[in-house]
């Protein structure tokens, strides 16, 4: 009887072991809505709602970034999606200098993903930035839990196409059922901004169809709502700051486009349903709705 015990318990070890991994890198097992889990990179929030801005490019040391990160920190988010590019470089110098003033006392809360300005010195400014606000390696990708959906952080400067390490871990981690996730990378696979598509997103987002209901990525200056796509709505979030880009208006995908203001993108999750509004610097409403999901 004593042995029948102790194998139980093992047992019972193992499955916890096992629900507690699978969320960063190499994570081969997607981790359950109705379990939060504080192992990640980004610890999972166990509440079913939560409060979440999504932003990027907007790291550029002006007085613009920091009204907008101070409207946003007023808020008080649950989390913050950081969508990537600290200017010019993403150097040591400018995550201390125009990072850290801006976005710094939100540290705790961000989870971030890197830019094409920030990956070439990734070694130098962002991993190092992120390892010492985490006190863990700074992972290319990750995934947590937050409102209970899933939120999944994608690299779009490292390799994605099929075969690839970085598409072989998402789809290990899309196998559950449901479509209540959300994926945030910095270049969008779709945009009618000035920097327009990115066709070499094509796989990422093709593994999303039928398990993920939002994409939100910055890299285009300004705010964007695409018309969904195979079931899922691009959201271009990078009027952080840094000099407006135009929009195609004549896009016949594009829902709502802004590019004359400043502004971010608040998500409130809740189980089943994500509403969203792009609010200006000075709390305006530019656009807003909600999209549900299939849990």
């Amino acid at each position: 009887m004593t042995r029948r015990l102790l194998a139980l318990a093992a047992a019972a070890l193992a499955l916890a072991a096992g629900a507690c991994g699978g969320q960063d890198g190499d994570a081969t097992a997607r981790p359950s809505r109705s379990t939060a889990q504080t192992t990640g990179f980004v610890p999972s929030l166990p509440a079913p709602h939560a409060v979440v801005w999504a932003v990027g490019d907007g790291a550029d040391g002006s007085a613009q970034a920091r009204a907008l990160a101070t409207r946003i920190a007023a808020d008080r988010p649950d989390r913050l999606l950081y969508l990537g590019d600290v200017y010019e470089s993403g150097t040591a110098q400018e995550f201390a200098t125009r990072y850290r003033p801006i976005y710094g006392s939100l540290d705790a809360l961000t989870a971030p993903t890197p830019g094409n300005h920030d990956w070439p010195l990734h070694a130098e400014g962002y991993d190092p930035y992120w390892r010492r606000v985490r006190d863990k390696d700074t992972p290319p990708y990750y995934s947590f839990l937050a409102g209970d959906w899933q939120l999944i952080s994608l690299n779009s400067e490292l390799p994605h196409e099929a075969g690839s390490p970085q598409l072989r871990w998402l789809q290990s981690v899309l196998r559950g059922p449901g479509t209540c996730r959300l994926a945030f990378w910095h270049r969008p696979r779709f945009s009618a901004g000035s920097h327009g598509d990115s066709p070499d997103m094509a796989p990422v987002w093709n593994a999303l169809r039928g398990r993920a209901t939002m994409v939100v990525s910055g890299h285009d200056h300004d705010m964007q709502r695409l018309a969904p796509v195979d079931g899922i709505t691009q959201f271009v979030s990078g009027a952080g700051g840094a000099s407006s880009y135009p929009i195609d208006r004549s896009d016949p995908r594009l829902a709502f486009g802004d590019a004359s203001t400043k502004g971010a993108l608040r998500l409130e999750l809740t189980p089943g349903l994500a509403r969203f509004a792009f609010i200006t610097t000075a709390g305006a409403t530019l656009d807003g709705g909600a999209v549900p999901c299939r849990r």
